[in-house]
């Protein structure tokens, strides 16, 4: 087993943090873990992702380009397929290729182009930056517990670089219902070949996240980067944390 990764650089955290709500280390067999905005900020990917598109438009499907060269105007189209076809609810990947289908069509461009189209935003949609913790915080984690990525997005591991730590991957595009559905964390469960009650959890969306987890049978640990308040009575997260190193930290002492 290797040694707790030096977290030092971003602060410490009491045991009791973790441990306040009956999170112990020892009670752990797995960890499933979300991607966007808990390992690296999606929105600035996405942003990127459809600039990078958008000049892909200029060169081959100019007149696309030009009617989508707002957001708004983006988000028009993705909200309208969003009312067409209900069956891609969960399918992000297939929203994103059915709105530029959708947004050639009308601008009188080659419907064809959309899978190439596509696939320039989806490979830009795979180059992360991650947070300072993330990459340490998966090293520790992954020597000890199989982790499964659990995740509404699009984000492939081992597109992104990090399938060495990760035991398997559960998305929601892939099995058609995502968080906070509890039949996604069950599924997550099962691919660590552990029961839901032995799984820690770790995500920063209140809902999606953390109530869905609990909600499942799960332990679960709200990473909380920006300090808000948690906004659901009744319940209460095993673990609030404000990082990853933190919770870390917290994992190793109990």
């Amino acid at each position: 087993m290797q040694a707790l990764p030096d977290f030092s650089a971003f602060g410490g955290v009491p045991a009791h943090a973790i441990r306040a709500h009956g999170v112990r280390a020892h009670a752990i067999r797995a960890i499933t873990i979300d991607l966007d905005d808990t390992l690296w900020p999606i929105w600035p990917t996405i942003e990127r992702a459809e600039r990078v598109l958008l000049e892909w438009l200029h060169v081959h499907a100019p007149a696309t380009a030009q009617s989508l060269q707002t957001a708004e105007a983006v988000r028009a189209v993705r909200n309208e397929i969003g009312s067409l076809r209900p069956d891609l609810a969960h399918d992000l990947n297939g929203l994103r290729r059915e709105s530029i289908r959708l947004a050639l069509t009308r601008a009188g461009d080659d419907h064809t182009l959309a899978e190439a189209a596509f696939d320039t935003f989806f490979a830009e949609r795979q180059r992360v930056e991650l947070f300072e913790d993330a990459l340490p915080a998966l090293e520790f984690l992954s020597s000890r517990w199989p982790v499964v990525a659990l995740s509404n997005g699009t984000a492939d591991v081992h597109v992104v670089g990090l399938g060495r730590f990760f035991h398997a991957s559960v998305s929601a595009h892939r099995v058609g219902f995502a968080k906070p559905d509890a039949r996604i964390f069950a599924l997550a469960a099962e691919a660590a070949g552990v029961p839901a009650d032995s799984v820690l959890h770790i995500g920063d969306d209140a809902m999606l996240d953390v109530k869905g987890a609990m909600d499942a049978g799960m332990h679960a640990a709200w990473l909380n980067r920006a300090g808000v308040d948690w906004p659901h009575e009744g319940v209460t997260p095993h673990a609030t944390v404000a990082s990853l190193a933190q919770l870390c930290q917290g994992l190793a002492q109990g």
